[in-house]
């Protein structure tokens, strides 16, 4: 596969943990940019809770919010990865807020009407010691979707752990295989996607 130079993905770790402490979707972060960089894509990764996002659907909230730091990021992306663990069966809470403050990008449109998430590739990781991966991935990738971000086929990549019980991502040994499988696919379609899109736009809204 020929990656068309020039591809940026940004990471968004959406752990509740703030660095330097150890947090499974981090690490599965990690593992998605080391296959993109692989690819020829290079890669950044933030880690939510280390920034002060507040709460709202403006680009810029004001009174300390960091977010508009974290903006200039996405919109210089080419490929976006959500990582978040799974609570009581849904995404993060700091997921959410992400998701809130992106809201905002569908009434920043380019000279064509479009908004200016489209053209920008979507990716997913998800881990939790609990069920609801798919259900976590369903809802990101729809409120993505409607920000204008483009899904490549397989683009999520996740792991459950046994239900009710405590071990983490970060406390298995290797990696199962088909998580390192499906976490392949997902960026070899996300840069595959990207690189098209990079030449070749979605027609004018107008």
């Amino acid at each position: 596969m020929t990656t068309p130079a020039g591809l940026h993905a940004l990471a968004l770790v959406c752990s509740l943990k703030r660095s330097p402490d150890e947090s499974s979707s981090g690490l599965m972060a990690e593992q998605v940019c080391e296959n993109l960089g692989a690819l020829g894509v290079t890669t950044e990764i933030l880690r939510c809770a280390d920034y002060v996002i507040e709460p709202g659907v403006e680009a810029d909230m004001g009174n300390g919010d960091e977010w508009p730091k974290i903006r200039e990021k996405v919109l210089a992306a080419d490929i976006l990865l959500i990582s978040t663990p799974v609570w009581l069966g849904h995404p993060s809470s700091i997921a959410q807020r992400v998701l809130e403050r992106l809201d905002a990008e569908l009434s920043n449109t380019d000279d064509g009407g479009r908004p200016v998430m489209v053209g920008k590739v979507a990716l997913v990781s998800v881990v939790g010691n609990e069920d609801g991966a798919h259900k976590t991935v369903a809802d990101v990738f729809q409120a993505l979707n409607d920000i204008g971000f483009s899904i490549p086929a397989q683009g999520c990549t996740y792991w459950n752990g046994e239900a009710m019980q405590g071990t983490d991502y970060k406390d298995l040994d290797s990696v199962p295989d088909p998580v390192a499988d499906a976490t392949a696919a997902a960026t070899r379609n996300a840069a595959h996607l990207a690189g098209l899109l990079k030449v070749g736009l979605y027609p004018r809204y107008e």
